[in-house]
């Protein structure tokens, strides 16, 4: 299923409870919207988890649905709510108690990307980021959230890893010196997200691969876990942040040499969480 906002890929068969999500790997950045921008696509881009969607478009092969967004980061953040307007770049909006999201520029329609670098030189009108929520922020949860009910009602619960990466330089800011840093970090909001069993499961996959695995920092996961994430009901999400200097080069955007080798890792860990299915990818 390709729609405007989202790209949806279903197994033949779901295997599992698992899903597999992307909402930060869009990279179409319309001509309207470079237009408003003051950065060049380069710069733009810092704030995108960068062929995240690739790393993890096995997953359909293996009997799990991969949901992943087509518009980037930088024009709406669809890890947060809906309301988290920032009055820095949007008219009409009241100042809101604090939310540090929102102060740090980092609201759904983002004030600034990566290292404070703003964006748009002057404000959004209210109609355009309304406009921007309706047409991509809420067709992608709607489809999360049915994906969601789908695999509850199917396997009696269900687990979304949310799929992210993050810049090598916010591990080694978060690290004390001596100790070994974390490749990826699995966030469940210190317990609130998803089941101890579930983590570890889904860590042992990774730590199996042969990765140094970290929980909760420096991401403990945000508004996609926070808003989900029901153990008791069933519903499981953890967020997994992985070191983009495994496998692509930061500052040009590129894919590393080993993109390829990594990705073959990334595909061992999901056969290891999704029980085997035996059938080949559905067309979509």
């Amino acid at each position: 299923m390709l729609t405007e906002a989202f790209r949806l890929i279903r197994p033949l068969r779901q295997s599992g409870p698992f899903i597999f999500a992307s909402p930060h790997s869009g990279r179409e950045y319309g001509p309207d919207f470079m237009a408003r921008a003051v950065l060049d696509r380069q710069a733009i881009r810092s704030s995108e988890d960068a062929f995240v969607d690739s790393l993890f478009d096995m997953a359909p092969e293996l009997g799990a649905p991969l949901l992943t967004a087509r518009a980037p980061r930088a024009f709406l953040d669809l890890n947060r709510a809906a309301d988290e307007l920032d009055p820095g770049v949007i008219e009409g909006i009241q100042r809101v108690p604090h939310n540090p999201r929102i102060s740090s520029g980092l609201g759904v329609i983002p004030r600034v990307v990566a290292g404070g670098r703003a964006i748009y030189r002057g404000k959004l009108t209210l109609a355009e980021a309304e406009s921007r929520i309706s047409r991509y922020w809420h067709p992608y949860h709607q489809a999360l959230a049915e994906l969601i009910d789908e695999t509850r009602a199917e396997f009696g619960s269900a687990v979304l890893i949310d799929c992210h990466s993050m810049p090598h330089e916010a591990i080694e800011a978060h690290t004390r010196p001596g100790q070994p840093r974390p490749e990826v970090v699995l966030g469940d909001r210190y317990g609130v997200a998803a089941g101890r069993e579930v983590v570890e499961r889904i860590e042992v996959a990774f730590s199996g691969a042969g990765l140094r695995v970290g929980r909760n920092a420096p991401f403990a996961g945000a508004y996609v876990a926070q808003a989900y994430g029901r153990p008791s009901r069933g519903v499981h999400v953890v967020q997994v942040e992985i070191d983009r200097a495994l496998y692509m080069d930061e500052a040009r955007i590129e894919p590393a040499p080993g993109f390829q080798a990594f990705r073959q890792l990334m595909a061992g860990v999901v056969a290891e969480l999704v029980p085997p299915t035996g059938v080949a990818l559905a067309a979509e």
